[in-house]
């Protein structure tokens, strides 16, 4: 399936953001933001703005270590879906893909398109598309063809899911792409769980990276399913058993804040359950309890005097850890 017609597809566009699908539709909602706040023209067919080799490094920079974090997950992906004639970037916040895979075979087809590194794909600039879409809304979407604002990218599928840092904000994207004519609806779904799973990936080590002495503890909200959010829902634990950070799905599914997170919490509290520090506690506990037992041959009042706590203190532990 090749570009519509730049004037057919320009009045579905303008149909639709003057119709009642105007007020239900995401993408219409985009369609409205590419035209309306952005000023763009679904007819313009000049590719998509570049940038210079420096400042396609400045922007490689800014990601830091993320670009080599991803590769593994980059190159799983790509394995899956590059057979089926489909490319695979990693762009950063602002739209712009900073590592590529793609066949060599295909190549021509995508340069030409402008699907490669260093393009400006952000909603601003390109309009509805699924990189800057994805971006702009902060969820993983697919944009399907005739569903792209401008005429020039109607041939096109991309299906993208945004990557959150360790602190919950907006970092980069994986984005597949595919021009092929013969890429149905349904491989388009099972590419859209492989870019997620991908993102996830991606942010999960990412985080791991960001906290490196911390104990990772995956965290699902009292009473949630384990969904795409709760199994991404990651919590970082100190050596005192403290909170020392959240990624985006744990802040959303427990409702953590950057300010909650600068104050000591202890992850027991969070989580709802006994931590690891708080149960090696207990158990030491009550093996001093059970040792000064031994040593007085069972007199609590003597064993209440080896511990230094009172006889009352002493019986309350007992009946706590089933000792009376």
């Amino acid at each position: 399936m090749g570009t519509l017609e730049n004037g057919v597809h320009a009045e579905q566009i303008q149909s639709a953001l003057t119709g009642d699908a105007a007020a239900q539709s995401a993408l219409v909602a985009s369609w409205g933001r590419s035209m309306r706040l952005y000023g763009l023209d679904p007819e313009e067919g000049t590719k998509p703005d570049v940038l210079t080799e420096q400042e396609l490094k400045e922007a490689r920079e800014r990601l830091g270590s993320l670009i080599h974090t991803a590769q593994a997950s980059l190159d799983r992906l790509y394995s899956a879906v590059g057979g089926a004639g489909c490319c695979v970037l990693l762009a950063d916040k602002d739209g712009v893909p900073v590592d590529r895979r793609g066949y060599e075979g295909d190549d021509a087809t995508f340069y030409k398109i402008g699907l490669w590194t260093g393009a400006v794909w952000s909603e601003q600039r390109e309009g509805t598309n699924g990189i800057g879409t994805a971006l702009a809304e902060q969820r993983a979407l697919t944009i399907h063809r005739d569903q792209h604002f401008r005429s020039k990218n109607t041939a096109l599928s991309c299906t993208v899911a945004p990557i959150f840092d360790h602190r919950g904000r907006l970092m980069a994207a994986i984005d597949v792409s595919s021009a092929r004519r013969d890429l149905t609806e349904d491989f388009v779904r099972l590419i859209s769980f492989a870019v997620v799973d991908a993102a996830r990936r991606v942010e999960a080590e990412h985080f791991r990276l960001a906290f490196p002495k911390a104990r990772i503890v995956l965290a699902n909200g009292a009473g949630e399913p384990m969904g795409e959010k709760a199994m991404s829902a990651l919590i970082a634990v100190d050596d005192d058993d403290l909170v020392v950070g959240a990624s985006r799905s744990a802040r959303q599914l427990l409702g953590l804040t950057d300010e909650l997170l600068s104050r000591p919490l202890p992850a027991t509290d969070l989580l709802g359950q006994h931590s690891n520090a708080e149960l090696d506690y207990a158990n030491a506990e009550r093996g001093a309890i059970q040792r000064a037992l031994a040593r007085t041959g069972g007199n609590v009042s003597a064993a209440a005097e080896h511990l230094r706590i009172s006889r009352a203190t002493l019986h309350r532990k007992l009946k706590r850890f089933g000792l009376s």
